[in-house]
């Protein structure tokens, strides 16, 4: 586990260890200090928060590491991407985003199954519309953990006033530290 710190409130986030070479990565990038000067930088209410050292980035990409058992729902953790020139959607080797995401209706859900061509257990369509989230993210990006407590953090940070579409107004600091749990 890992705890997000924010002037909004801590986020305690669990990572998920059937996406190993992501959750090394992240846990590498904690423990060298990459992080040290990240924040939220780009903000999407009902989409995500997106955080990291931008531009900063690490020469190396990450393999995709798709797990149906993971959905992108709200308070997902998942590691962003280029589309640029990246056929295999390998991750960004440092920035990562948080699901804010929105509730979907039984019938929004089964039209978005359609669309995107992808399959969902019965449980998994349950979330997307009682707890949110965004579903096509869904196998284009890896899911590699998953908000546990501070919701309210994501819910907060997905509402500060921004510019230019998505650049927060002020600066939103963040420290990442391993747990001992």
């Amino acid at each position: 586990e890992v705890i997000t710190e924010t002037p909004y409130g801590n986020m305690r986030v669990r990572l998920y260890e059937e996406t190993p070479l992501h959750r090394a990565n992240f846990i590498k990038n904690i423990k060298e200090g990459v992080y040290e000067d990240a924040e939220f930088y780009r903000i999407y209410y009902q989409f995500m928060i997106q955080a990291g050292i931008y531009p900063k980035e690490l020469n190396y990409t990450i393999p995709a590491e798709f797990n149906k058992k993971y959905i992108h729902k709200r308070g997902a953790l998942s590691m962003a991407r280029s589309d640029e020139n990246n056929p295999d959607l390998e991750s960004s080797s440092t920035e990562f985003f948080i699901v804010h995401g929105s509730t979907y209706k039984d019938y929004q859900v089964e039209q978005e199954i359609e669309n995107l061509g992808i399959t969902l257990t019965p449980e998994q369509k349950q979330t997307y519309m009682t707890e949110g989230g965004y579903m096509s993210l869904d196998q284009q990006y890896t899911a590699f953990g998953e908000v546990i407590e501070g919701f309210d953090v994501i819910d907060k940070i997905a509402s500060v006033k921004v510019y230019s579409e998505d650049k927060p107004l002020k600066k939103i600091p963040i420290t990442i530290r391993l747990t001992d749990y």
